[in-house]
């Protein structure tokens, strides 16, 4: 993890330093969980289930990315600064923190415009992306 570089973030506003939360994390852990497992809710339409998994997959990453962020007792000021700082906090690959900011574009244009672009490969690839941020978040509970 990298202090420095988040040190700056809270020197320009990006981030809120704050004490770390236990319970907050392990709160956004339990969310995340189970935001994943309501990607397999049956009974909806095609484009229901779709829409209902994409907003589950994505809720689970910023849950993880906050709780992340909050294990090392910073407060993230958007959800876009949340993703850019699991390179720092992680050490997810750029091209994945990336990805997940192309996610944060595409959930602001189906919330604010009413555009819900995406395809069944990029919400595969999101399930894929956010199960390994899982892994990686919970693995910092071995790291204190």
């Amino acid at each position: 993890m990298s202090t420095a570089q988040l040190g700056n973030l809270v020197k320009i506003g990006q981030l809120k330093q704050e004490s770390p939360d236990r319970e907050q994390f392990d709160g956004m852990i339990r969310s995340a969980r189970i935001r994943l497992a309501d990607i397999n809710v049956q009974g909806l339409s095609e484009a229901g289930r779709f829409s209902a998994a994409y907003g589950a997959a994505y809720g689970a990453a910023y849950s993880l990315a906050a709780a992340a962020l909050r294990w090392y007792g910073f407060r993230p000021e958007n959800r876009f600064i949340a993703f850019q700082c699991l390179r720092h906090t992680v050490g997810l690959e750029a091209g994945k923190v990336r990805f997940l900011g192309k996610c944060h574009d595409i959930r602001n244009q189906a919330e604010y415009e009413g555009i819900l672009d995406t395809t069944p490969q990029l919400l595969e690839e999101l399930i894929s992306v956010t199960r390994e941020l899982l892994r990686a978040v919970e693995a910092l509970e071995t790291v204190k």
